[in-house]
């Protein structure tokens, strides 16, 4: 869905409450932003997501430039507070294909550069496809890259903070540059820490082979080391798979499942026959 396809006719006023920094100095800045929207009337679930409206004048004479962000906490709001929502938001730049000159990213840098008593314009929410299973016995298994963090760490604190007694197993693949870009599993951020001693969880980590000449984080490699046991949840007609990252990542993780499986042809077949149970469940972004 094109971002122009959606709803904005009806926005809301909310306040930068919380914004910090979640990674160190000498990483790629990524910001947990607490927004409070006390006039909000809607009700939202985890996996789905809002849309930023920065103000204009923007190219092309547009009034808004909007982009999307899942929703970091539970359905319960963020520390239990219903009028608070978080996101995760990391600072992007791009470079002009043409000129080589790098530019600022809209969205991000107006975030990344809000303070707390700010007031921003959001949209939403969008999307009810990326949700945790309802019932409690099921397998979730979690795969994502940088950001994409973001609608996990919800799925967690609704799993194990509010739902109480999750009975599947529960695993998360997460991917990033290095130790320290792992967002909410690093020194200056430690959430995923919470749930580390539910006898249902486990993460397990993916690293850049090599971090120096920024390659990406190697999660089909993380996969295939673990592939004795992701196959056998694959197996289980109880097991949800929840993807999300950047899109690039897709043919990565299709080439480890397909190595699992013994033959690109099994891989997907079995991947069809999770999305046609809709099992399989995908969040990319570019």
């Amino acid at each position: 869905m094109n971002l122009t396809e959606y709803d904005i006719s009806h926005p809301y006023t909310a306040r930068v409450v919380q914004t910090h920094r979640i990674t160190p100095e000498d990483t790629d800045e990524v910001r947990h932003i607490v927004l409070n929207i006390d006039s909000a009337t809607f009700n939202y679930l985890e996996g789905q997501s809002i849309g930023v409206l920065v103000p204009g004048p923007h190219s092309f004479g547009n009034e808004h430039h909007m982009r999307l962000y899942s929703i970091a906490n539970s359905r319960q709001g963020e520390d239990g507070e219903f009028s608070e929502i978080s996101i995760c938001v990391r600072r992007c730049f791009y470079i002009d294909e043409v000129s080589g000159e790098k530019y600022p990213g809209v969205a991000s840098n107006y975030l990344c550069d809000a303070r707390p008593g700010d007031e921003i314009r959001i949209a939403g929410p969008y999307g009810r496809q990326f949700m945790p299973p309802k019932d409690p016995s099921c397998n979730i298994l979690m795969i994502g890259v940088g950001t994409g963090i973001a609608p996990f760490r919800a799925f967690l604190k609704h799993i194990y903070e509010e739902r109480k007694q999750w009975k599947g197993q529960v695993r998360l693949f997460y991917g990033a540059r290095t130790g320290m870009d792992l967002l909410y599993m690093n020194d200056k951020n430690k959430d995923l820490a919470l749930y580390y001693d539910q006898d249902t969880f486990k993460a397990v980590e993916a690293l850049s082979p090599r971090p120096v000449f920024d390659e990406p984080a190697d999660i089909g490699r993380s996969v295939e080391e673990n592939a004795e046991e992701v196959w056998s949840l694959l197996q289980d007609s109880k097991t949800h798979v929840y993807v999300s990252g950047l899109a690039k990542m897709e043919e990565q993780l299709d080439k480890a499942l397909a190595k699992i499986a013994g033959s690109e042809e099994t891989w997907l077949m079995k991947k069809g026959e999770l999305i046609e149970d809709k099992r399989w469940k995908t969040l990319f972004y570019q």
